[in-house]
């Protein structure tokens, strides 16, 4: 049955391979709106270095104008060292900060798990390979230690920095936690310090708390940071929803997608109170690499699914994004990041893409 379904999606592809990848990502999502008859509208603006050459600024009044005006936003990657001498507050980076406080953004989705077919290529031991994983890490995005009061003392000689959260910050991502257990297999890990650090014993009061009263159906266990860490590289097949803080998330995610083998399949979601989020690869702009057809598109092309599953609620539509890239890796295809020690038949970007096209439009 076909749908009727309109979609306004904002594009900032960024710099250095960021409009290569985004590119991919916009085919992607043409393919799956012919096949399911959903309708996408898409609109480009500047952000990051560009943005910078541009207009003098990373980040556009007309950009984030833009983002708040759509139904979500596809990010490419933002940076590089042609910015390195710009000042602080001018860096392309400051475009993904100031995006996030734009469009009122607590939490970050960081899925990590391992392709059956690049088994191979997982730094954990072929045993624990072998079992697999499929893990999601719900960081909060907006507080913590990161944006907590900081400073030195008079000499210079001590400093600072200050862990706070409200219990109305660890409700709503917690609640997402929940809620993307639920579409899983309704297990969340909730890790914190408790043993040591007082905002993590109110961390755990309060996800315990709203776990009882809203989240009966979902599994709910706790573990420290410390543990955690280890337990990623024992056995990442236990893990089905971590939620955490955000520095301990920064840390844990950043850990779990070494695990995969590549980061550049990688992607991330960035979500607040309404439907709309930001979504980008993990990697970085790669400026080395931009405009030779080497980067592959894989990770942006999965972060327009993401966008599907969780910001317009089309899971048969990600699915199919996710089957596509699943089944061009079981045929063997590889880009360059992802070949194994010494294989010399890697494809090039634009031919990875146009294999997960095909395999979206037949299937």
């Amino acid at each position: 049955m076909v749908t009727e379904m309109k979609y306004k999606i904002a594009l900032v592809p960024g710099d250095g391979i960021g409009p290569e990848i985004t590119g991919a990502a916009v085919e992607a999502l043409k393919a799956v709106a012919d096949r399911f008859g959903c309708e996408f509208e898409f609109n480009t603006y500047l952000a990051g270095g560009c943005a910078l050459d541009e207009y003098g600024v990373p980040l556009p009044q007309e950009t984030i104008d833009g983002c708040l005006a759509s139904d979500s936003v596809l990010l490419g990657a933002v940076g590089g060292p042609k910015w390195d001498d710009v000042p602080n507050n001018m860096r392309p980076e400051k475009a993904l900060l100031g995006l996030r406080k734009e469009l009122g953004l607590y939490t970050n989705l960081r899925p990590a798990s391992i392709q059956p077919a690049l088994a191979e290529a997982c730094v954990l031991r072929p045993d624990i390979a072998a079992k697999g994983f499929d893990l999601m890490i719900v960081r909060e995005l907006t507080g913590g230690i990161y944006f907590g009061e900081r400073g030195r003392n008079e000499a210079g000689d001590a400093a600072y920095d200050t862990e706070a959260y409200s219990v109305m910050e660890i409700e709503r991502v917690a609640r997402r936690a929940f809620e993307t257990a639920r579409k899983r297999k309704s297990h969340v890990t909730s890790v914190d310090k408790a043993n040591v650090l007082e905002t993590s014993r109110l961390w755990r009061e309060t996800v315990h708390r709203l776990g009882a009263s809203e989240y009966p159906d979902v599994r709910l266990d706790d573990m420290y940071v410390d543990n955690a860490a280890m337990q990623i590289i024992r056995d990442p097949s236990f893990f089905d929803v971590l939620v955490t803080s955000n520095m301990f998330g920064d840390i844990l995610s950043d850990e779990a997608s070494q695990v995969t083998g590549s980061i550049g399949l990688l992607a991330s979601a960035s979500l607040g109170d309404s439907s709309r989020g930001l979504y980008e690869p993990i990697h970085g702009s790669a400026p080395d690499i931009a405009g030779k057809d080497i980067a592959n598109p894989i990770a942006a092309i999965l972060s327009a699914a993401m966008m599907l599953r969780y910001s317009f609620d089309l899971a048969k539509e990600a699915d199919a994004i996710e089957k596509a890239v699943a089944n061009v890796l079981a045929d063997g295809l590889r880009t360059a990041d992802i070949k194994a020690p010494g294989q010399e038949d890697w494809i090039k970007g634009s031919e990875m893409k146009a294999a997960i096209l095909e395999k979206l439009r037949k299937n």
